[in-house]
């Protein structure tokens, strides 16, 4: 049973204004910095300053000395002085150099700020400073190590002022190693802080139940996603800090989830459709190009901006149209480029094609609506026929839970037997990160709510409890075996969870610990569990369909042009679920 209350607008705006003003993102509850914000246009980014919350002496020699490095985790006031109260204090000789290792606590995007006090010898000082993901990136060197400076700078000699103040660094990162350079000298610090920059924008979908794993996960996607909402949508915010189409899907499905509309998706759609020019693949790879068009609709379903989706339209057909001579007269696909699902797929050529053949007629059909919403019932009815000629055609997965869960999705297979066959087998075996999402929105196509949840537990719960405080590139369990997690020190028996593994073009430190296309979990976590489904432009009709696995109950709210649906489910003793949903007047919520 769901009841159906009408929000007033007094009320809407009571909510709005006390999400807005009371609530920070859920990485940010407990605060302890010391801020100063700073807007940088109209893209709503801010910087913050953010304490460490744990300082480590790593220095190996005796000789080299540390004093106070609880002046370090001080609420300060980001000014020099000449009072030379409570510093840190480095001290070296002509044979050890002292160095410490600074916690922030959880990921990051932006720099570090150092404030000095007086120094005992000479006006400035040389240290260096490394920025890392995890602990053992940080006591990385890009010399001697998988550790790069690709797409962003982290690793740096730098001078530092006499009684100063020097910003340095624009990464993503959590520890930072500050290791004193000049020689017998004595290296006074006021404060060392972390420049957060990211945008300042309310967290307006939740989601919680009576798993607090999958409350954390929630959070996590969504934090993660807001990480890389920079000037454009990126994919990392180490790197590649680049807009690649297809790894925004995920990511603009997490954004809508919570967040609703934000003018970096558009922004970062036309950027890349304004640097392809056709016979072109955006991102030079196929399927990113269809992704481009599946988000063309998505958007537009959730934010109803005709106006945007009309001034592509010309740009939808035109690259439907290139699509279409990518078809054989059996109705199989041949596309050039880069042909790429996902990277543990790229060995699986038959998974790789049956994943394009499905996001050719995912392509197809998401045209097809297009065209109905403008009228054009010529363009339509021949998307609706090239759809049928991609049908005739079925292809294997080839044991790819990548490639199966699109052929799910496409209607190429059925879902229940897809799960049952494949994507059930060994469950958190073949799963990635990026297209981990497509096979959770799989099976619960085909009503295996429980399954998707234990994967989601057991898959990205596992990278929370390996330190992780935003999602990786990629993870496979067969990592976690007698490995250190990315928040402990190395250990000469163990396995370096981030040094050690990897593949690909993230090999080792190069893995990317903050990777937009990892959010999955948190849009899907919305999309069935809460139930939401947009079923008219704009969110004017939403569909509500709960589906809670074996959780015993969940709750969220659900971001709409119009304002927040806010729903419960919660199941009674004989596992029927009861709901409660309201939403803004303009939204017709049905069941």
């Amino acid at each position: 049973m769901i009841k159906l209350k009408s929000l007033s607008h007094s009320c809407l705006i009571f909510i709005i204004l006390t999400i807005f003003f009371g609530c920070n993102s859920p990485a940010e509850k407990s605060d302890n910095s010391w801020i100063y914000q700073e807007n940088t246009g109209e893209n709503q980014i801010k910087r913050k300053y953010i304490l460490p919350v744990d300082i480590k002496n790593i220095t190996n020699s005796p000789e080299a000395t540390i004093e106070n490095t609880d002046a370090l985790l001080t609420n300060n006031s980001g000014q020099a002085d000449l009072a030379g109260a409570n510093l840190c204090v480095l001290s070296g000789n002509n044979i050890a150099n002292p160095a410490i290792l600074i916690d922030f606590g959880k990921e990051l995007h932006g720099g570090i700020e150092i404030i000095t006090g007086a120094f005992d010898k000479g006006h400035q000082m040389k240290i260096r400073l490394t920025l890392g993901e995890s602990i053992s990136e940080a006591l990385s060197k890009v010399e001697n190590s998988t550790a790069t400076n690709d797409h962003a700078m982290r690793d740096f000699e730098v001078t530092l002022p006499w009684l100063g103040k020097i910003n340095i660094g624009n990464s993503g990162f959590r520890y930072a190693k500050i290791e004193l350079l000049d020689k017998d000298v004595t290296l006074n610090l006021k404060e060392v802080r972390a420049i957060s920059v990211m945008r300042d924008i309310p967290y307006l979908g939740s989601f919680k139940c009576n798993d607090d794993r999958l409350n954390r996960i929630w959070e996590t996607g969504a934090y993660t996603v807001h990480l890389n909402m920079q000037e454009f949508l990126w994919d990392g915010i180490k790197r590649d800090r680049l807009v690649w189409v297809g790894d925004m899907h995920p990511e603009v499905m997490t954004i809508l989830s919570v967040f609703g509309y934000n003018e970096v998706v558009p922004k970062s759609l036309d950027f890349i459709q304004n640097i392809t020019q056709l016979p072109s693949w955006m991102n030079g790879i196929s399927s990113y190009s269809m992704w481009w068009i599946i988000l063309q609709y998505q958007w537009y379903m959730n934010t109803g901006d005709l106006n945007y989706l009309e001034s592509h339209k010309t740009d939808v057909y035109e690259l439907l149209e290139q699509l279409s001579t990518k078809i054989d007269d059996n109705g199989k696909e041949f596309l050039d480029g880069f042909r790429f699902l996902d990277w543990p797929t790229s060995p699986n050529k038959e998974a790789i094609h049956a994943g394009l053949q499905s996001m050719m007629i995912m392509s197809f059909e998401a045209g097809a609506e297009i065209a109905a919403i403008f009228g054009d019932i010529e363009s339509q009815d021949k998307y609706l026929t090239t759809i049928k000629e991609l049908k005739r055609h079925v292809p294997v997965p080839n044991g790819s839970k990548s490639g199966g869960a699109l052929m799910a999705l496409s209607g190429l297979s059925d879902p229940p037997a897809m799960n049952d066959t494949l994507l059930s087998i060994n469950p958190n075996n073949g799963i990635s990160s990026f297209y981990g999402y497509y096979v959770l929105k799989a099976r619960a196509e085909a009503g295996d709510i429980t399954g998707s949840l234990n994967v989601i537990r057991d898959y990205w719960g596992v990278m929370l409890d390996m330190g992780a405080t935003t999602f990786w590139e990629d993870f496979d369990l067969s990592w976690t075996e007698n490995a250190t997690g990315i928040d402990e020190m190395p250990v000469e028996d163990k396995s370096d969870i981030h040094a050690d593994n990897g593949g690909y073009c993230y090999v080792g430190l190069r893995n990317s610990l903050c990777h937009g296309w990892a959010s999955g979990p948190t849009a899907w976590l919305s999309e069935y569990v809460l139930g939401v489904k947009p079923i008219e432009p704009g969110c004017k009709k939403v569909l509500i369909k709960p589906n809670l696995g074996d959780l015993d109950w969940a709750e969220g709210t659900f971001p709409t042009p119009w304002g927040l649906i806010k729903i419960r489910h919660q199941k009674d003793a004989n596992g029927k679920v009861a709901s409660e949903v309201t939403g803004p007047k303009e939204v017709e919520i049905v069941y």
